[in-house]
Order: structure tokens, then sequence, then C-alpha cells
């Protein structure tokens, strides 16, 4: 049998484990691609709901991957459990964004230093006022000290963390005002991330490369997005292998 635990959707299988960091694309198809890819002797640990999970070696050192699904209720859900379940300290989210800032470019490396949401899921934290999600300053300056060794043109700022991919009122133009507050691109999960990991005292950050610019019109292919954002994957790696566990 796999390890018993209160998880509801993840089921290790047989002789398989989790590492203290993992790496979090929305997309299991991404986690797949990047296990068979990067990762040395890949395991995979989940599948429940196709959600795939693997664990292998990158530089002599255990990291994980594993799909999180769109949204912010699907990844604080896999959030909590891996770190609440299975021993995690570190998540990284690598994602693909919406440019929102004029100068993000169509492939930019961009880092979440921090997420404004139009999500309720503080509330939850019955603080006054409103938290601030924002990254683990440990992750976020290690992937900048990398991307800056690799010299892969690299963004740090806020995003946009939306509940809704088609904004139901095109009149209210939350990207307009989000590009006028500073905001650099526009995604659907960061703030569940960053409030998960400051709730349980963990680790997260979150990093994109840019597939489509929201007033430009630029845009990949959906297989380009899935395979092709190889300079994020790297930086990924290499910050889970020196500064994730």
């Amino acid at each position: 049998m796999g390890q018993t635990s209160p998880s509801m959707c993840i089921e290790l299988k047989d002789g398989t484990h989790i590492a203290k960091c993992v790496l979090m694309p929305g997309d299991p198809l991404r986690a797949k691609f990047v296990a068979e890819n990067y990762l040395e002797n890949p395991v995979l640990f989940n599948d429940v709901r196709g959600m795939l999970g693997y664990t292998g070696l990158f530089e002599g050192k255990e990291v994980s991957v594993m799909g999180s699904g769109m949204g912010i209720p699907s990844i604080t859900l896999y959030a909590t459990e891996l770190y609440s379940f299975f021993g995690v300290e570190s998540i990284i989210r690598i994602g693909s964004a919406g440019g929102i800032g004029d100068d993000v470019k169509i492939r930019d490396l961009l880092l979440a230093m921090t997420a404004t949401s139009t999500s309720a899921y503080s509330d939850c934290l019955a603080m006054p006022g409103h938290v601030a999600p924002c990254a683990t300053w440990e992750l976020l300056k290690c992937a900048s000290d990398i991307a800056d060794e690799m010299k892969v043109k690299t963004s740090v700022g806020s995003v946009l963390s939306s509940d809704y991919f088609y904004y139901p009122d095109p009149d209210a133009k939350i990207n307009e005002k989000a590009r006028d507050l500073g905001i650099l691109a526009v995604e659907m999960e960061t703030a569940g991330l960053y409030l998960t990991a400051m709730r349980l005292h963990k680790k997260a950050l979150a990093m994109f490369q840019i597939s489509d610019h929201v007033f430009t019109g630029e845009h990949l292919d959906p297989k380009l997005v899935r395979e092709s954002f190889r300079e994020m994957m790297e930086v990924a790696l290499k910050t889970a292998v020196r500064a994730g566990s």
C-alpha cells in the first residue's frame, strides 16, 4: 500500500516519496515534461485525478515536480496537502502568465515578489484589513541571482492573481487598472500559494515566462507554452537545489 495520510488528492505509489522542494506547474503534462527532460531517474509518485507528480535528481539533489491545476482553489488544495502531510518545505510555481506591463515581452522571465488578487481567499485568515501575499525572500533572491548568472532577462515585481480568466465585465478595465498600478502580469494562482505558505510557515516562490501579452495580442501556442520555457525551468531547478530545502 502507498503512504497513508489524511490527503484527499495525493496518494503515494508504493516505494515513492516527495522531495522537500516541489516545482509546481499548473499543467500536469508540463510536470511530466520537466521530469522526463530534466530529472535523473524520475519516478511517478502520484497520478490521482491525473495530477501527475514525479521525484528525481537534479545536480545530485532530490527535487519533485507536480501539477497544481488552474486557479487558487486548486493550488491551495495541493499546496496545503504537500506542506501539511508530506513534509514539503518549499513550493516553486513555474507557470505562464499574460504580460500587462509595457516593458514585459513574450518569453521574458518574471519573478513574482507580491501578488495582488481578486480572490477572497485571504478572508479566511481573519486578519483586520488585507494580508499582502508575498514570496519567500530566500527563494526570490536565489532565483534572481541564478537568472543573473545565466544572463536571462528577468523582471521582479507584482502579478495579479485573478479568479477570472474571462472577466464578466469588460468595462471594468481590470487589466488597465493593474497596469497603471505597475503590476507586470496576470495569472491565476500565486496569491493563493503565497498565503498558504505564510499560513503554514513554509516557503514559496512563483516564476513565469510570458506566454502572451494582454495589450499587444502577441501569444505562443499551447505546445510551445508547455515545452519551450527552458530558461524558467532551469532557474527553478537550480533554485530548488540551492535554497529549496
